[in-house]
């Protein structure tokens, strides 16, 4: 029996008890994960809290030290950085600013934990539906203008992968109360950084820009995110939050991971390069296979298309022990998609293996 659609990717316990295997002989695919081990300074910091105080200790409530390295990485005032337990956290706080503001416009296909996150304040939403079809040239032009009162961007867009160009997005600001960029994916993206809204914040009170650790280093598990907007704004998400949002291991991996910038840099050259070499590798694959369409990206992530309904097809991707993420949770989607994590070669193969074997 196939499962039902889940709002993340990911769920990879859940899908091996569901199968009767255990998880990790699962490719998941259906998260967006980077494939790469865990990097020596994660590994080293993980080391040491064993040894130190840092699971002792409750966690520093002000996280100064992780927002000075953060604020150091983006050149900004630390009064402007929020870190948050992973990006969803950061959205519930977005969203109770976005309902005092009135009506959020959506692009559609789009990430549903932000319609999730405004249910939490009974704030309006609406659908903005996106074209979908688009040519392979990145950045591209952000498509959409509403008569909404807050804009939803993602840049690159989840889950199609565009880019869309910092050009097309900055007048946005002029046109809405407040703008929350989710730039969840953006440092994986080749040359993305051109296209960054988070030097915009200083002169834009109604910008607020979310980002995430977890894509970048596959820290799902550990949940860290931040948000940089103006100090009046993080201040007041501050008094709405928990006490102590942020475990001790996620603040200190996070310290360790931004602090040495020249390892950081390395690493995001990596992961670059990694989806630049992969994602026009596996592009090409799909195209030649029959029955479905690979759309461009400029994430981690492909999105395909089938002529007919894809959720037989995932479901036997499944029993071969392949995990794709179910589109059905997107509006504007349904049972045609699915989306595909990026993997190492060996893992893309296998994906392609099982493609080729039930598309005949």
């Amino acid at each position: 029996m196939s499962s039902a659609p889940s709002l993340h990717g990911g769920n990879r316990i859940d899908e091996a008890q569901r199968l009767g295997c255990r998880p990790e002989q699962l490719l998941d695919a259906s998260a967006s994960l980077v494939p790469f081990p865990p990097s020596r300074a994660l590994q080293g910091c993980l080391r040491r809290a064993l040894t130190d105080n840092t699971l002792r200790d409750y966690p520093d409530r002000s996280h100064q030290r992780l927002r000075d390295v953060i604020s150091n990485w983006h050149g900004v005032d630390p009064l402007m950085v929020l870190p948050g337990n992973g990006a969803a956290e950061l959205f519930t706080w977005a969203a109770r600013d976005a309902a005092s503001e009135g009506v959020s416009g959506l692009p559609s296909p789009g990430f549903a934990d932000y319609g999730r996150a405004l249910r939490c304040w009974q704030a309006c939403q609406q659908a903005l539906p996106l074209p979908l079809s688009w040519s392979g040239e990145m950045p591209q032009p952000f498509p959409l203008l509403s008569n909404s009162d807050v804009l939803w961007i993602t840049n690159p867009h989840n889950p199609t992968g565009q880019l869309w160009s910092r050009a097309s997005l900055e007048p946005l600001l002029a046109r809405y109360q407040l703008v929350i960029c989710d730039e969840a994916f953006l440092p994986l993206v080749p040359d993305g950084e051109r296209q960054s809204l988070v030097s915009l914040v200083v002169n834009h009170p109604n910008l607020v820009v979310i980002r995430s650790l977890t894509k970048l280093f596959a820290l799902a598990g550990l949940r860290l995110g931040y948000a940089i907007g103006t100090p009046e704004r993080l201040q007041r998400w501050q008094q709405w939050r928990d006490p102590w949002p942020l475990n001790g291991l996620a603040i200190a991996a996070g310290i360790a991971l931004m602090a040495d910038r020249p390892a950081f840099e390395r690493w995001i050259a990596r992961v670059q390069g990694w989806v630049a070499q992969e994602g026009l590798w596996m592009q090409t694959q799909l195209r030649c296979l029959p029955g479905i369409r690979s759309y461009p990206s400029a994430a981690n992530f492909l999105l395909i298309r089938g002529d007919v309904s894809l959720v037989p097809l995932r479901e036997r991707m499944a029993h071969r022990r392949v995990l794709l993420r179910d589109c059905r949770s997107f509006a504007e989607l349904g049972e045609r998609w699915l989306r595909i994590g990026l993997q190492q070669r060996s893992a893309n193969r296998r994906i392609l293996a099982a493609f080729k074997a039930l598309l005949r």
